[in-house]
């Protein structure tokens, strides 16, 4: 596989030195789930987090980045209820893109510009050495530390699913 090329997440990692590593798990960038993408890089699923555009109803404030195991699924009311929020919903496609300026199945909180979002992730990612999230390009995943992606981006762990 050819190296990736250099995506804004990677540069933002590097401009910190936050050690990582770009892993190329298909060089024609289609969609995978997040279950498809650990099993092409061969790690287990609560490994690959997905990253998910959520919204507040009714729309106030910030809009909201998770990042979820690949094979949990939200649930929004629970955490609506821990964020102290009335109801979350999960930004549509276009919304999503139009917000965060990234393709669907390309989304990375890593480099999105500070405030702009609220970053949650999975408390389970504490449990884990090491996490793969997006690098900001189809097929492409990063491998870093969790204390390491929280400290760039400012998530708080929470529960988001039982």
């Amino acid at each position: 596989m050819t190296p990736p090329r250099k995506t804004q997440a990677m540069r933002a990692l590097e401009a910190r030195r936050v050690p990582y590593r770009a892993i190329v798990y298909d060089e024609a960038g289609a969609f995978h789930s997040g279950e498809e993408a650990a099993a092409l890089l061969g790690v287990p699923p609560e490994c690959v987090y997905k990253t998910l555009v959520l919204l507040r109803d009714p729309a106030r404030g910030r809009p909201l980045i998770v990042l979820a195991p690949s094979h949990v699924e939200v649930d929004l009311g629970r955490l609506a209820r821990h964020l102290g929020e009335k109801r979350l919903r999960m930004a549509t496609r276009r919304e999503a893109e139009a917000l965060t300026r990234m393709r669907a199945g390309a989304i990375t909180a890593i480099g999105l510009r500070r405030g702009a979002f609220d970053v949650y992730i999975d408390e389970r990612a504490l449990g884990q050495e090491w996490i793969y999230v997006s690098a900001g390009a189809h097929g492409v995943e990063l491998e870093l530390r969790p204390e390491d992606f929280i400290a760039l981006t400012g998530a708080r762990p929470v529960p988001v699913a039982d």
